[in-house]
């Protein structure tokens, strides 16, 4: 290697090395929005030819998401809440049982009275269980799964108090005259960034599809402690398809087209 002076360099090469580290196991809380529009149709129907709910959907993308972390780590927990004018528990004891999920949905009903939103309740549960937590050596994450098109969630929290991670996923109607989903998204992206201990990523989707709502829920398996911020994000991969090579003159290019 050459020296600056045009000199053979006798410097030893630095060595990166990455020092181990252990992560942490998460108690992970579900709030799940009980407003009515939770129960707005998504495209398709279930086996049995019933319509699909956003609420059916977002019940299996949440067994998805516990079955497959307990396979990364069995030493997750979970327990689960629910909004609608505020946050309350619906099943306050951390479990890492399947089990415990089938009985917390069993409990979930829409609340018919939802008018507005307030997560400072929400807020308030989660941090007085992130220093349950931390004593434990664990950290503590919110997914808030929001259904609202036209109600922006609100809250009153200190900016300074930040001890648990949040992640948002947003479903919604299509944009009209009688909502507003983008500006729905924006406070709940300004309440992320307001309480948000680690990289907290935000999804959204209008299109009413439950495998949208299914491919957020696997990137949200990713461990707050090791994430990169979420504009990085390159995963899932778009499958694509290609015009059969046979059929292409040489050097023609093949031009891909998205399966999405």
């Amino acid at each position: 290697m050459e020296g600056r002076d045009g000199g053979q360099s006798s410097a030893p090469q630095a060595r990166y090395t990455l020092q181990p580290s252990r992560y942490s196991s998460e108690d992970i809380l579900f709030c799940i929005d009980v407003d009515p529009e939770s129960l707005a149709e998504m495209k398709g129907t279930a086996p049995s030819g019933r319509p699909i709910t956003r609420l059916d959907s977002i019940k299996q993308a949440i067994l998805l998401f516990i079955n497959a972390k307990l396979t990364i780590n069995p030493d997750h927990r979970f327990a689960f809440a629910t909004l609608a004018k505020s946050a309350s528990w619906l099943r306050k004891e951390f479990s890492s049982e399947v089990d415990s999920a089938m009985a917390a949905f069993r409990g979930l009903s829409v609340d018919s009275s939802s008018g507005h939103a307030d997560l400072t309740q929400l807020f308030r549960i989660a941090t007085h269980e992130a220093k349950k937590s931390r004593v434990q050596n664990r950290i503590l994450r919110v997914i808030l799964i929001y259904c609202r098109s036209s109600t922006q969630p609100h809250h009153q929290w200190p900016v300074n108090q930040k001890i648990f991670t949040l992640d948002v996923l947003y479903l919604h109607d299509k944009p009209g005259p009688d909502n507003c989903p983008q500006k729905v998204y924006d406070s709940l992206v300004d309440a992320l960034e307001h309480v948000t201990e680690f990289e907290g990523y935000i999804f959204e989707s209008g299109q009413g599809l439950s495998r949208v709502l299914f491919r957020y829920m696997c990137v949200l398996l990713s461990h707050p402690q090791q994430r990169c911020l979420q504009d990085h994000i390159d995963i899932p991969k778009s499958l694509t398809k290609k015009s059969p090579t046979a059929e292409s003159a040489p050097g023609e290019e093949i031009v891909a087209v998205s399966s999405q």
